[in-house]
């Protein structure tokens, strides 16, 4: 336990003395919140069924954060490491390498929810948009949401021998989960297969948007989740290797 605390602390140092990457993922949901919500109206509009248009959004903005760390930092920064030598020094120590991957959840899972925390202070704040209504459900969609992205970066991290080619991979795949996710464009004006198709792509941005607007997400996106958190981490603590 005391290993697992001190490799945690030591992939914590490394990642904060990247201002850019963490700044980036805790405070750019909420810097594009204010700037949408400050341009669009912020009246009712009866064809979203009532809604704001920047209550139907915020959800989306999660995506930016969870995509960040799950899909570019945590993959390309392992793959560095391999690349660097970092993971073979590792290797000459008691570390196991489902250990590192382990911190790397822990630490991104954290400053996952400290962005969360501020997305919702500041739309709250800065234009009375209600806390989610289904706290539970809100909760149980982030974190599933949240842990089946971090897998797929798991996998990743697993298999890519550098970073270019982590970076190859991440990126395209980092802006398909933002569109899909609504971030580029407002769910509600994509067409309903690329809607669906959203609803099972991680992180799940519907039972995001259900949960905060009242309803209970669905099960059926929530179970996809779930498999993919299992199937996926299991396979990356699996194939991940030192070298």
């Amino acid at each position: 336990m005391k290993e697992m605390r001190t490799l945690i602390a030591i992939e914590a140092k490394l990642l904060f003395r990247d201002p850019i990457t963490w700044l980036a993922a805790i405070a750019l949901p909420s810097v594009v919140l204010l700037i949408f919500g400050s341009v669009f109206s912020p009246e009712p509009d009866p064809a979203l069924g009532g809604q704001r248009w920047i209550d139907l959004f915020v959800p989306s903005l999660l995506v930016i954060t969870l995509g960040t760390l799950g899909i570019q930092t945590l993959p390309i920064r392992l793959a560095s490491y391999r690349e660097k030598g970092v993971l073979r020094r590792l290797s000459t120590t008691p570390a196991h390498p489902a250990r590192l991957l382990i911190a790397q959840l822990v630490i991104y899972g954290v400053t996952s929810v400290i962005a969360l925390v501020l997305l919702i202070a500041v739309g709250h704040v800065a234009f009375a948009i209600p806390l989610p209504r289904d706290p539970l459900g809100y909760l149980v969609a982030f974190l599933l949401g949240m842990t089946s992205l971090f897998a797929i970066g798991l996998l990743l991290a697993a298999v890519a021998p550098s970073n270019r080619a982590a970076t190859s991979i991440a990126i395209p795949m980092f802006f398909v989960v933002m569109f899909l996710g609504g971030v580029y464009l407002p769910r509600v004006m994509l067409p309903d297969v690329l809607r669906r198709i959203g609803d099972f792509t991680p992180p799940g941005v519907q039972g995001l948007q259900d949960a905060w607007l009242g309803t209970a997400p669905q099960l059926a996106p929530l179970l996809g989740m779930a498999i993919v958190t299992v199937v996926l981490g299991a396979l990356a603590v699996r194939t991940f290797r030192w070298e």
